[in-house]
């Protein structure tokens, strides 16, 4: 599998590498049930995730409140420190069936190398199947500054200032 993107183009990674924006990273699998369609991939030219799929043996149910761990059957290298992977749920999903993230946004800091898993709840009042190779979650990658704290006796006024939960408005 190696030389070809996870775009679903088809097209050589060293092609794509040229496009804005564009980093390579790389993957392993770590599961022996992975398929190699259910690697994550971009569902549309403009799309800002990589479909991340359900690496498991058999369906499984998820019951109303509950939650669960998925696996995605992959592990994947990040190319320095710059660099951080997002878990975002599908809104589709999101909105047809009430499945989210119990934490809001998954972080994949770039120093783990163990399988990318999926937190999942069933936020909704009916039980869901979560099928082998099914579409989860849905991966950003994105730029990281790292900080360097400086402590002061003085912050600079804002017009905002020291205002706080729901200053701005509801």
């Amino acid at each position: 599998m190696s030389g070809r993107n996870a775009g679903g183009s088809g097209m050589p990674d060293l092609e794509r590498a040229s496009e804005p924006g564009c980093i390579e990273v790389r993957y392993r699998v770590v599961s022996p049930l992975f398929q190699p369609s259910n690697l994550p991939r971009y569902a549309t030219e403009g799309a800002a995730g990589m479909d991340l799929h359900a690496c498991i043996p058999e369906p499984w149910e998820l019951g109303p409140g509950c939650r669960v761990r998925v696996p995605t059957g992959i592990a994947l290298e990040f190319p320095h420190r710059g660099v951080v992977g997002l878990v975002y749920a599908r809104s589709g999903l999101a909105w047809r069936h009430g499945i989210g993230l119990p934490n809001g946004v998954g972080v994949i800091d770039s120093d783990y190398t163990g399988e990318i898993q999926v937190l999942l709840t069933n936020f909704s009042d009916a039980p869901y199947i979560i099928e082998p190779g099914a579409r989860i979650a849905q991966l950003v990658f994105a730029p990281v500054f790292v900080a360097r704290l400086l402590e002061t006796d003085h912050i600079a006024p804002t017009a905002r200032g020291a205002r706080g939960f729901g200053s701005t408005g509801v």
